[in-house]
């Protein structure tokens, strides 16, 4: 009976199709906008924006971006399962002086998921100025429409997430009246436009 089992078993497998061989991924286009390399204290983060999406947001970034603003910041809110912020404060929590806000793009149809970079900003949804955040996991509660106005994708992390994953590790404290701090300070080195991105039509989100 065993071996009987085991012929039809093997006659079946034979006259099966063999299996489809396993589809080859899509390579992921290149960015259609500016990508913007951060040089951390813990490894390099680059960004690809979306002006097509933002553009006032990627503007205004890309500003404070050719003005060296960032240079010398610190990821100054590190909160595991949720995100990592910066580009605001120096090491010893000082806030930077910042240009004018801008108007909230959140109604824009980018989510904020994990690797997306988004701005800060207060209880004001047009308060935005230099601060933003990256996205550690799906955040789609603060996306535009969930609980008010939503915070403002504008990016996303294409090279570093790693990197990203190692800071939202750092043991972090309270500081200067602000929690989750790291207690080492993750610095932005420098920050730079690393390619104006291309010509192509932006593709679906």
């Amino acid at each position: 009976m065993v071996l009987a089992a085991a012929a039809l078993l093997l006659a079946a497998a034979q006259a099966a199709p063999p299996a489809a061989p396993a589809a080859t991924p899509t390579p992921a286009p290149p960015p259609a906008g500016p990508v913007v390399s951060l040089l951390t204290s813990l490894g390099e983060i680059r960004i690809a924006l979306r002006p097509d999406k933002a553009p006032l947001t990627v503007d205004n970034f890309l500003k404070y971006v050719k003005g060296g603003h960032y240079t010398g910041t610190v990821f100054h809110r590190v909160i595991p399962g949720f995100m990592v912020q910066g580009g605001g404060m120096d090491a010893t929590m000082k806030e930077k002086p910042t240009r004018p806000p801008v108007r909230n793009e959140a109604k824009n149809g980018l989510r904020n998921r994990r690797g997306t970079v988004a701005m800060a900003r207060t209880n004001d949804p047009h308060s935005a100025t230099a601060q933003f955040f990256v996205n550690v996991k799906d955040n789609h509660a603060l996306d535009f429409g969930i609980r008010g106005a939503g915070y403002t994708v504008f990016g996303e992390v294409i090279q570093g997430m790693d990197v990203v994953d190692r800071i939202v590790a750092v043991p972090t404290g309270t500081r200067g009246g602000h929690e989750n701090v790291p207690v080492t300070p993750v610095v932005i080195k420098s920050a730079r436009v690393v390619s104006a991105g291309t010509a192509r039509p932006a593709g679906p989100s």
